[in-house]
């Protein structure tokens, strides 16, 4: 297919019209985002500095919280700069980008999700042979896999889009750049690119919500021949991981396992991209430091070293 791009700029509709409600909603996604930023870095800077949280399970997570921050900073610094924007617009290329790294952070989290999976079931139906099986080696081979299954992803996923014809009309609905708003607004059947996206984008996210469905199925199932201790703090750390799981892979599959036919970007599908690309990265430190005591205890001695040091 011969590319015929007019489409230099693209004009996004954003999530609310209204000055009054865009300007209500900055007040309120602003602090959000700063929140991500806090409570993310927060737990990359305590995993990394203490003593304490060396276990694979934290260096899992310190790479989750890294992901997070990269993940929602593609998608809500240039969303609330247009809250505030008269005209909310985009280069082509810029858009290219931002489906890139959009596309990538995402895949590479869900794969750290599955990864994290698997260490809890080492963790927990392998206990003796944990630290054998889950090498420092290993763990760094399994975060590496993560990045490059979300590059693979996502070069797969502009390469795809990059020979489309774009010559009009250059009003993307939505207040991101995402592949199925953006195959509208292509001069060509898009129904093969769609058909794509699906396989790339949703079965990624079916099958591997599937594999965690199944390992902690497995993982309760082991649980029986624990003790009530063992049950409870194993139980803990799982529940962490699962409300991260279903906050995650709820929105994303609702949205990406739709064929691009039935594909509407009315204001429920605006409101479920905002629930994943802003809320969820949020609750997650939330999650994961409220129920684990070493994370907090980890954070607690963080804040006194600081204290020390500067009384």
């Amino acid at each position: 297919m011969a590319s015929a791009n007019n489409v230099t700029e693209l004009i996004i509709t954003g999530l609310f019209q209204g000055a009054e409600v865009q300007k209500a909603c900055f007040v309120l996604f602003l602090p959000v985002y700063l929140a991500i930023l806090l409570g993310n870095g927060l737990i990359v800077l305590t995993v990394s500095v203490s003593q304490s949280l060396r276990a694979p399970m934290y260096f899992f997570l310190g790479y989750l919280s890294l992901v997070e921050i990269c993940y929602s900073s593609t998608v809500v610094p240039k969303f609330i700069a247009d809250l505030l924007a008269k005209v909310k617009a985009i280069s082509f290329k810029g858009c290219l980008v931002q489906i890139f790294f959009f596309h990538f952070f995402g895949v590479a989290e869900i794969l750290l999700l599955v990864v994290m999976a698997y260490d809890r079931y080492v963790a927990i139906c392998k206990p003796l042979h944990y630290m054998s099986v889950m090498s420092r080696q290993l763990c760094h081979m399994l975060v590496a896999g993560s990045w490059l299954g979300g590059f693979l992803h996502s070069l797969i996923q502009i390469l795809i889009t990059i020979p489309l014809p774009f010559c009009g009309p250059n009003v993307i609905d939505h207040y991101f750049c995402d592949l199925q708003p953006l195959f509208r607004l292509a001069c060509a059947d898009t129904s093969v690119e769609g058909i794509t996206v699906l396989a790339n984008s949703g079965l990624i996210a079916l099958c591997s919500f599937l594999i965690l469905l199944c390992s902690y199925v497995v993982i309760l199932v082991s649980l029986r021949n624990h003790s009530a201790e063992g049950r409870h703090k194993a139980l803990s750390t799982c529940a962490s991981h699962i409300t991260v799981v279903v906050l995650f892979f709820g929105p994303a599959i609702f949205l990406y396992m739709r064929p691009s036919s039935t594909f509407t970007e009315d204001k429920l599908d605006k409101l479920v991209a905002v629930f994943y690309t802003v809320i969820t990265p949020m609750l997650n430190p939330i999650i994961y430091t409220l129920r684990n005591a070493e994370v907090k205890i980890a954070m607690r001695k963080l804040w006194s070293a600081k204290q020390s040091r500067m009384g």
